[in-house]
């Protein structure tokens, strides 16, 4: 983790050296300049490098942003001259979350709140 400090310009340690990081990773990929407007076989070579990776819904920073960085390489390989992408990463250490099941706590706690409404 230490590499990411330094590449975001701070030299100093970590604050939690030994915390680790599993990021749920959100990220759009698009091609673009492309010959044909439908980038589907695209994003198709995309899956099947998130698949080889071994990722699923999350995992650890470097093995997220080296995926990542693999569907980009892959992307170019089949000919996109360019390629943008958005990407949105959360990490929480204040308690521990269930592979897959973060969102479900989530939609559950504000249906909570919705039905409070109704009473």
């Amino acid at each position: 983790m230490s590499d990411l400090y330094t590449v975001a310009g701070n030299s100093s340690p970590p604050l939690y050296p030994s915390l680790p990081l599993i990021p749920p990773p959100d990220f759009c990929l698009i091609p673009m300049g492309t010959s044909d407007p439908s980038v589907a076989e695209y994003i198709a070579q995309c899956q099947r490098v998130l698949e080889k990776s071994g990722l699923a819904y999350k995992g650890p920073w470097s093995q997220v942003s080296q995926a990542i960085h693999d569907c980009h390489a892959a992307v170019h390989a089949q000919g996109a001259p360019r390629i943008a992408t958005d990407i949105r990463i959360g990490t929480r250490v204040d308690r521990d979350l269930s592979a897959g099941g973060g969102n479900d706590g989530k939609v559950k706690r504000v249906e909570e709140i919705l039905a409070r409404d109704q009473k």
